[in-house]
């Protein structure tokens, strides 16, 4: 049984819950747990229309993103992706997104680099490849760290480049 949840701002916000054995007597369930559940029945978790809305709201986001990235393409302009987390992989392969409309990601995890995305197989590299071939564009694929990793990219405006979030829309930063 559950007897315990905390809310983590890690990842733009997790849970981490607590269960044990319902015999157990330390799994008596503190407040938290009711407040929790109380908390999800308001944002409809238990209707099947929270997921029908969820799930057009995913479509908007895949159809803006693959707009985007053919505009771009089709300009003679090129955008490549920064991080190469699960959810951005999940995101990509989602849309489809294939080399031929973001030619590479890069990471700055060494594990990563010289790999290829799962589904996609998008090459990684180290992030110093933004600095070597310019794009015009950079997608955050870690979107919930968009502020960060846009610090860190501020240099793309020697030429001109700029930031791009797909989540929650599609947002070209300046």
């Amino acid at each position: 049984t559950v007897f315990d949840v905390e809310e983590l701002s890690t990842h733009g916000g997790s849970l981490r819950i607590y269960a044990g054995h319902a015999e157990d007597s330390l799994a008596c369930p503190r407040p938290a747990v009711a407040d929790m559940l109380k908390r999800e029945s308001a944002y409809g978790i238990n209707r099947l229309k929270t997921y029908s809305e969820f799930a057009g709201r995913v479509e908007t986001i895949k159809h803006d993103l693959l707009a985007f990235l053919l505009e771009v393409k089709r300009s003679g302009k090129t955008v490549v992706g920064y991080g190469a987390p699960g959810k951005g992989n999940t995101l990509l392969n989602c849309s489809g997104v294939r080399p031929d409309l973001l030619p590479y990601t890069v990471d700055r995890n060494t594990y990563k680099q010289g790999r290829f995305t799962p589904g996609g197989h998008i090459p990684i590299y180290e992030p110093d490849r933004i600095r070597q071939t310019k794009p015009d564009y950079v997608l955050i694929l870690p979107w919930n760290l968009r502020e960060e990793i846009a610090h860190q990219l501020d240099y793309i405006r020697e030429w001109g480049g700029r930031c791009v979030v797909p989540i929650p829309k599609l947002e070209v930063l300046n």
